[in-house]
């Protein structure tokens, strides 16, 4: 699929051994413009959802839905390392490569934010990877790369986890 006229790839990473596979499937597949850029794009939760951490309501008639700054700051601390340890993974792929890129850390809904940004870098291609879960897992959860397939206006290669 080697091809020289793609102005903007954006590759979507989210520290899995799926994403990082299609990171090393763009770097071997892809060839750019001269004057293109590959995007390497993480994006992390908000941090009042990271992972359902959130501390529970106060029992006893306490105040409910009370954020603790200090868990919040916690939280995004260790939002923090977990996406300097995967741009450093990825980046780590590309210099193998001796290939340069660009990096993006965005906040919110990775589905959304993966679309919003291919969107304003006029991506020609977007490329991400995919976990292995069976459909009923799908209907449950939802697919991030499903999503993107159906809302983002560019074409995208989806490499499929084991």
């Amino acid at each position: 699929m080697a091809t020289g006229n793609l102005a903007s790839v954006v590759v979507a990473v989210d520290g899995s051994e799926e994403s990082m596979n299609a990171l090393q499937w763009a770097l071997d597949n892809l060839r750019l413009r001269p004057d293109g850029e590959l995007v390497v794009l993480h994006v992390q939760p908000p941090p009042n959802i990271a992972a359902g951490l959130n501390p529970a309501p106060i029992p006893f008639g306490g105040p409910s839905g009370l954020e603790v700054p200090a868990f919040t700051q916690a939280i995004e601390a260790h939002q923090r390392r977990i996406t300097q340890a995967i741009l450093e993974h990825a980046l780590k792929i590309c210099s193998d490569k001796n290939v340069e890129v660009k990096t993006e850390v965005v906040v919110g809904d990775p589905k959304e934010k993966i679309c919003e940004i291919a969107a304003n870098r006029k991506a020609d291609l977007l490329v991400m990877g995919c976990r292995a879960i069976g459909p009923l897992k799908r209907v449950f959860l939802g697919s991030v790369s499903n999503y993107c397939i159906n809302h983002v206006g560019c074409p995208v290669v989806v490499i499929k986890g084991t």
